[in-house]
């Protein structure tokens, strides 16, 4: 399955493996993760901070880019959501497990969005060796969900760096972010199965 993918990847035309501006935008989110991470540890979150804000400030621009310059790629829109994954994936480890008198992620809510994100990228893969070609366009839903979670994050790095601990909103937020986590999962999983269920109906 492996080198049939990677089989695939190398019959794509040179154009949708170009690095473009927006691409460079998108390695600039993924280059900043370690380094809020990092942060993150040492507890230096207002570097954290603003370190998060400028790596989720590049999502929404490399998006502008690449519809404004109409340099969308199959490589650009593999690595966008990649990126975003990497990020909160990143910052959600680190909160579940670094030591803190404040706010700590749960570990199972950790491994429930992992479990999702891999779940995810596990189908799109099969799909794409499937058939050949797969169309990465995120839907609303999913855009919500990443953009709560920022949110979330961003929220959790203000309460650290000034120790608020407003435990309501807290566990509301976790409660929002993991109900859209869930109907994220199960909405992309249905458009997996459509998908799918057309591959063969066209092949049949």
């Amino acid at each position: 399955m492996a080198r049939f993918s990677f089989a695939l990847l190398r019959k794509l035309p040179a154009r949708e493996k170009r690095i473009t501006l927006p691409t460079l935008f998108t390695f600039v989110r993924i280059i900043l993760t370690p380094c809020i991470v990092v942060s993150m540890v040492y507890e230096h979150w207002g570097a954290a901070f603003w370190l998060f804000v400028i790596a989720a400030a590049t999502d929404a621009v490399d998006g502008a880019l690449a519809r404004l310059r109409n340099e969308r790629t199959f490589l650009g829109a593999c690595l966008d959501p990649i990126a975003d994954k990497l990020l909160i994936l990143s910052v959600f480890f680190t909160l579940a497990f670094v030591q803190s008198p404040l706010f700590s992620i749960p570990h199972w809510f950790v491994l429930f969005v992992l479990c999702k994100e891999l779940l995810l990228v596990g189908g799109a893969v099969a799909i794409f060796a499937w058939q050949g070609h797969l169309e990465i366009r995120p839907t609303w839903l999913g855009k919500t969900t990443t953009l709560v979670q920022i949110l979330f994050i961003v929220w959790l790095f203000a309460c650290y760096f000034f120790a608020w601990v407003p435990i309501k909103t807290y566990y509301t937020m976790l409660a929002v972010v993991f109900v859209l986590v869930a109907a994220s999962l199960m909405h992309y999983a249905s458009i997996g199965f459509r998908t799918v269920l057309g591959i063969g109906a066209r092949r049949s």
